[in-house]
Order: structure tokens, then C-alpha cells, then sequence
């Protein structure tokens, strides 16, 4: 009997399994893009980015807003399909977009610890002590800073670079409010304009590249394009640039045991990433996850041999009578990953579920696909992709170039490219419309801000202009195919 019943349980239980694929399959999305629900999921968001925007003045973190829209969008979802007896579309689709923000989520933890790691072994003070030993300028500092942020961003992509911009400068400039925020859209923009000509750099270039429409070699010829849209808003805002010195005197700055072996463990952790992806076809967040594996690994042979090698120092600082280094050395704590995965921008993280959960439902009622239509069937290729870039500073690249991708619309190869380029590099128009901004706002909070962003849209736009220009004139080869 009771082996009858665990038989029949175990019958039920694969009916389950299978049946609900069968059941999802066949239930199709509705669009209620008409409806009022649509409506008022609309309203729900808009007011949700009011506030987002509002961050400065309001001094409320931007991940409540969307936290609390995500959530009365997907229960009026929910709700629609309940009363229609269909709820297990939306649970397919939820749990889609779910996927998709644990991607992110967990390859910016890893970023993020990292260099908090970095930060803890004071590899960013080394650094700021080294540029004002060499006497850099602010105008020296901002062009450094972005060239770097230009060219690190297409092998560790535009978020990563970012981040590790912004500790510098943050460390260089320290409690310049001005020249912090100055600098960090200088680093969005460069993060963002390099991360377009690379399938690393970006997530919508992964996509592209990962849907077969771009060869990684292909991508290249967006170099000068992108180029042009660092260059141009670069160059009016270095004469914003006030000509002095940082004010941090100099001091001499020991870096802590293990600084340099964390920062090629970092390196090892991109190129894990990248090489999951380009070899094994694999998300990049399989390497980014393994990295911090080799961060533990590492962070328990510090703390195994930390007693040792306290002693060794101590006994040459006794020798040397250096008893500012023995106070030091006596206040040395073990090295803890778990400690600098808690200080990851957890705000930042937060924010990005409720903007990926926000679109995810608004693409789930109809809208942009609503939008992809309208778009695509009623202009033309190269207008399409320019608004849609524009478009992407607003609600987010990613869903943008999802749509684009889900739709298939017939373009030439040069209006992929244009696509890839409007969408990488759209988003530095707003300080939420990509990765980096976002994660930068978190990281500088107070110092970069949606409105000292904003102020210098207007030649961002100059350069985005400039660069599809450019695009247009040296690949026009490449759109012959439909024009």
C-alpha cells in the first residue's frame, strides 16, 4: 500500500513537471497595452524614475522607488492573468527577467568585492600617492582617467572600468565635489564609448554578438565612431577643468600584503570571464563567479599565513627602531572576503532589480514591442536606431536591445552596427540610462549626481551625434543591403 501510494505520488508529480511546460507553451502573452492596467503600470513607473531623478533633492536611496514599482507592476500582471486563469505565463515570465537581474547582480558582486579588496589593500591610496608624486593636474587627471576608462572597458567591460575609475579619482580628488562629478561623466562616457566597440564591453554588445549578427572582428569598425563620442564632450568639458594641483599632500603609502596578487587575480577573473563566453559559448557571470572563488582561495592563505609574517616584520622594525610601524603592524587584521562582499553598493544592486523587473513587465504588457512596431514599420532603419539609442538613456539599453532582437526587423549589417553603437553609447546621455552611471552614482554618492550629469547632455548629445555621423560615412558600404 504504501509503496502504491509513493508510485502515485511520484505519477503526479511528473504530470506536474510536464504538464506545466505543455500548458506555458501554449498560452500565449497578452497585450494589454490598451487596457487600463497598462495604463496605470505606465503611470506606476513614471512616477517611480521621477523620484529616481529626484535622489539629490529628496536624499531617498533610487532602489525604493523601483522596488516598490516592480512590485505593483508584476501584482497587477499577476492579478490580469489570475482573473483570465492563465497564471502561469506570468510566472515563466517573471522568472525570465529574474534570471536575467541575477546575471547582473552577480557579476557586479564580484566587480564590486574586488575592488573593495583592492580599496582594503590600499592599491588606490598607492595610486594617488604616486600621481600627486608625479604632480599630475586636474586637466592631467581628467584625460588619464578617461583614456583609460576608453580602452581598459572593450577587455573588462564598461561597468568594471568604471568602478575602478571612480576609486581612483575619488582617492586622487578627495572631497572635490566638483571635479569628482566632472570626472565621473567623463568616465561614464569614455566606459560607455569603449564598451561599443567590443562584444565585452557591454551587455547589448554580448547580445548582438551572441545572436550571430556581429563577428567579434566586426565590431572594430566601430572604433573611430566611438572614439568620436568620447572625444567631443571630452574635450568641451576639460575646459571646465580648473588648472591646480590636487589638494591631498603627499604622504608615503605602503601597500598591504597581497595588493598586487589580489589585482591579477582580478585580471585572471575577467579573462576567466571573457574566455567562458568566447570559448564555451557560457554567461561570463560562470567566470566572474569563479573569480571570486580564487579571491577566497587567496584570502585564506593570507589569514593562514598572516601570524608569520607579522612576526617577520616586527622583528625588523625592532631592529630598525621604527616604532610607527610596529603601532601599525599591531593593529593588522586578518583579511576577510565576506567583509568586502558586504560593502558592495548594495543600493546600486537593488536599483537594478527594480529597473530590469520595471521594463521586464512593461515589455511582458506589450509596450515595447508595441514600440519596435511602430518604430521599424514606420521610419526608416537609421531613424529607428538613432531614437531608440536616445531612448536607451531613459529606460535602459538592455530591454531596448532585447526588443530589437526579439523583433528581427530586417536591416542591413551597417544598421546592426548602428544599433549596437546607439544603444552602447546612448546611455551616457542620462546618468541612469547605463551600467556605469548607475553603479557610479552609488559608488560617489553625493559627489555624482543625476542632475550634475544632466547639465552636460546637451554636448554628450554633440558627441552622440557625431559619432553615428561618422559611422554613416566611414561603413556606408555596409548599408547598401536595404536602403
Amino acid at each position: 500500500m504504501q509503496s502504491l501510494r509513493c508510485v502515485s505520488w511520484l505519477a503526479g508529480l511528473l504530470c506536474l513537471l510536464f504538464s506545466t511546460p505543455v500548458f506555458a507553451a501554449s498560452a500565449a502573452p497578452l497585450d494589454l497595452t490598451s487596457s487600463l492596467v497598462g495604463f496605470v503600470c505606465i503611470a506606476i513607473f513614471v512616477v517611480a524614475y521621477v523620484l529616481v531623478m529626484g535622489e539629490e533633492k529628496l536624499h531617498m536611496r533610487k532602489s525604493k522607488p523601483v522596488l516598490v514599482a516592480a512590485g505593483l507592476i508584476w501584482i497587477l500582471i499577476g492579478w490580469v492573468y489570475i482573473s483570465r486563469d492563465i497564471p502561469v505565463v506570468t510566472e515563466a515570465a517573471f522568472r525570465h527577467n529574474l534570471l536575467e537581474f541575477a546575471e547582473l547582480m552577480l557579476f557586479l558582486l564580484v566587480a564590486m568585492t574586488y575592488i573593495n579588496a583592492l580599496e582594503e589593500r590600499r592599491l588606490f591610496d598607492a595610486l594617488r600617492a604616486w600621481m600627486i608624486r608625479k604632480g599630475f593636474s586636474y586637466q592631467n587627471l581628467f584625460w588619464i582617467t578617461g583614456f583609460l576608462s576608453f580602452f581598459i572597458s572593450p577587455i573588462a567591460d564598461n561597468l568594471t572600468t568604471a568602478l575602478l575609475m571612480c576609486a581612483v579619482v575619488m582617492k586622487v580628488a578627495e572631497g572635490d565635489k566638483r571635479f569628482i562629478n566632472l570626472c565621473c561623466v567623463n568616465i561614464v562616457i569614455a566606459a560607455n564609448a569603449g564598451g561599443a566597440f567590443s562584444p565585452f564591453g557591454d551587455i547589448t554588445t554580448l547580445m548582438v554578438w551572441q545572436a550571430g549578427l556581429v563577428r567579434i572582428d566586426e565590431f572594430l569598425v566601430l572604433f573611430f565612431p566611438a572614439l568620436v563620442n568620447y572625444l567631443i564632450p571630452a574635450t568641451v568639458m576639460s575646459f571646465f577643468v580648473e588648472k591646480r594641483q590636487p589638494s591631498a599632500v603627499y604622504e608615503d603609502v605602503e601597500l598591504k600584503r597581497g595588493a598586487l596578487r589580489i589585482l591579477t587575480l582580478f585580471l585572471l577573473t575577467v579573462a576567466t570571464a571573457v574566455l567562458c563566453h568566447s570559448l564555451l559559448h557560457l554567461p561570463p557571470v560562470l567566470g566572474m563567479m569563479m573569480g571570486l572563488g580564487y579571491l577566497q582561495f587567496f584570502g585564506y592563505f593570507l589569514r593562514m599565513t598572516l601570524p608569520g609574517s607579522l612576526a617577520r616584520k616586527k622583528a625588523m622594525a625592532e631592529r630598525e627602531g621604527d616604532q610607527e610601524k610596529l603601532k601599525r603592524l599591531g593593529g593588522v587584521v586578518p583579511f576577510d572576503v565576506f567583509s568586502r562582499v558586504s560593502r558592495a553598493e548594495w543600493d546600486t544592486l537593488l536599483f537594478f532589480y527594480g529597473i530590469v523587473m520595471c521594463v521586464g513587465g512593461l515589455g511582458f504588457l506589450g509596450y515595447l514591442g508595441l514600440m519596435s512596431d511602430l518604430l521599424y514599420e514606420g521610419w526608416n532603419p537609421t531613424s529607428a536606431n538613432i531614437l531608440l539609442g536616445v531612448i536607451s538613456a531613459v529606460i535602459d539599453n538592455i530591454p531596448v536591445m532585447f526588443a530589437v532582437l526579439a523583433m528581427q526587423p530586417e536591416m542591413s549589417h551597417g544598421h546592426w552596427l548602428l544599433i549596437t553603437l546607439t544603444a552602447g553609447v546612448g546611455g551616457s546621455l542620462l546618468s541612469i540610462g547605463s551600467a556605469a552611471g548607475v553603479a557610479l552614482m552609488g559608488q560617489a554618492r553625493g559627489y555624482y549626481t543625476f542632475f550634475g550629469h544632466l547639465k552636460w547632455a546637451p554636448v554628450i548629445f554633440l558627441g552622440y551625434i557625431a559619432s553615428i555621423a561618422v559611422h554613416l560615412w566611414l561603413n556606408a558600404d555596409l548599408f547598401h543591403i536595404y536602403d
